[in-house]
């Protein structure tokens, strides 16, 4: 079969989704059931989850229960069968069923002792009220949620104006608050969101134009879903393949734009593991090769001139393999062994002329925000460094400074790993 991969840059809309929208809530009404509080915990995986990673997919089974680990894998963001031309070839196939098997053979191979895909996609959306697929809920002692697109989720598992859960979802929500482990990788991350899930658009857009509710057949237009997903995690909002995607623009530009003061923004095959969602003990700890980049607005000022948007005093940090952050108090733990970075380079940070790694720009480079950040946290004597937008109409200056709080950390000596509290502020100019 074809891996079941990260959605394209540009993702493409589909068809009869958008008009699906045109009953979505306005923000004033948005998510009217009451946030829940679970005991269980949340593996959410910024897309690109490799078939290698076996300490993520061994967290999620040691989690559900280790070598008794029973897994129902749900594919519902993927087309189905009947969408995919390449359906009956299983070097090709890309679809719920495809990809749900793929799943279930990778988290056996893992060690899980059963994963089974849990038939409901877009063509079948009865089966979330069906009373055998809720059985089979039941049996598992833990969920993956696979990548696409989010909104197939809401449409399959979600019902009505209010969005009140199907039996599937209901019987799933139960089980993570009796202790089971739910995770999801891309749009099974996103739909864990709160209120106002993302549910499309670029960096640059955003900045320019701004945000709006609903899904649009522009891709690059920065939208939303009022509502939310499924609201597992509802601390902050959640963005996914942020720096491979030169996502951090759209993430400042949502939250400032729907009032929110926190971003978890997740990165390609790594873990956000969210212990005890929505208690008072809420915390997280990050494991994988990238990092999580958590986004605090709660300084920030936004406003809007004839020149365009801006954005002052939001702060970014960047935690990697090993660290933890507490949500409620905004505290983030440095994994133990890492120390506190000393700078040592002596040359000027690098320009950056493409700071959100623009689908425009065929030379851009990923992670081109992370790696300016790090640079000016390497260097020596150096507290402020720039870097613009690949697009100049207009174009947009992000100016990273080592403001007071900030914190760089280290494994091994040479480089800045991990990064806290670094303040970012961003201005269009002519």
């Amino acid at each position: 079969m074809r891996i079941p991969s990260a959605p394209t840059r540009r993702t493409v809309v589909v068809g009869g989704l958008a008009a699906a929208l045109l009953t979505l809530a306005t923000p004033a009404q948005a998510d009217l059931r009451p946030p829940q509080a679970h005991a269980g915990t949340l593996v959410l995986i910024g897309g690109g989850l490799k078939e290698n990673n076996t300490q993520v997919y061994g967290e999620i089974i040691k989690r559900a229960g280790g070598q008794g680990a029973r897994i129902g894998v749900i594919t519902a963001a993927s087309v189905p069968e009947s969408q995919d031309p390449h359906a009956d070839d299983p070097a090709l196939c890309s679809n719920s069923a495809c990809n749900g098997a793929y799943y279930a053979d990778l988290f056996k191979r893992h060690g899980a002792a059963d994963a089974q895909w849990i038939p409901l996609d877009i063509d079948h959306v009865a089966n979330a009220d069906s009373d055998a697929v809720v059985a089979q809920v039941e049996s598992m002692t833990g969920f993956f949620f696979g990548g696409g697109d989010q909104y197939r989720y809401v449409t399959t598992l979600l019902r009505g104006d209010r969005h009140k859960d199907s039996k599937v979802l209901a019987a799933i929500r139960a089980k993570l608050a009796h202790g089971a482990v739910v995770s999801g990788s891309s749009a099974g991350a996103q739909i864990a969101s709160g209120p106002d899930m993302v549910s499309g658009g670029e960096s640059y857009e955003a900045l320019r134009s701004g945000s709006a509710p609903g899904y649009f057949d522009d891709p690059a237009r920065l939208g939303y879903i009022p509502r939310g997903g499924f609201g597992f995690l509802r601390s902050g909002l959640i963005d996914t393949h942020t720096g491979a995607y030169g996502r951090e623009g759209r993430a400042l530009r949502l939250a400032s734009d729907s009032g929110h003061d926190r971003v978890y923004a997740l990165d390609e095959n790594t873990a956000l593991v969210v212990d005890r969602p929505g208690t008072r003990d809420e915390h997280v700890t990050v494991l994988g090769p990238n990092g999580l980049a958590v986004l605090d607005l709660r300084q920030a000022r936004a406003q809007e001139s004839a020149r365009g948007w801006t954005l002052r005093k939001a702060r970014y940090s960047y935690l990697t393999d090993g660290d933890q952050y507490d949500s409620r108090t905004w505290k983030t733990r440095v994994a133990p062994g890492k120390l506190a970075f000393t700078p040592t380079a002596t040359t000027a940070v690098p320009a950056n002329g493409d700071v959100f790694y623009s689908a425009a720009n065929p030379d851009g480079t990923a992670y081109s925000f992370r790696t300016t950040a790090r640079a000016l946290a390497s260097t020596r004597g150096q507290d402020r460094a720039t870097a613009t937008t690949f697009e100049t109409d207009p174009q947009f200056t992000v100016t990273f400074t080592k403001a007071r709080g900030f914190a760089a950390f280290t494994g091994d000596g040479a480089t800045a790993r991990t990064l806290v509290a670094l303040q970012i502020d961003i201005a269009a100019g002519r």
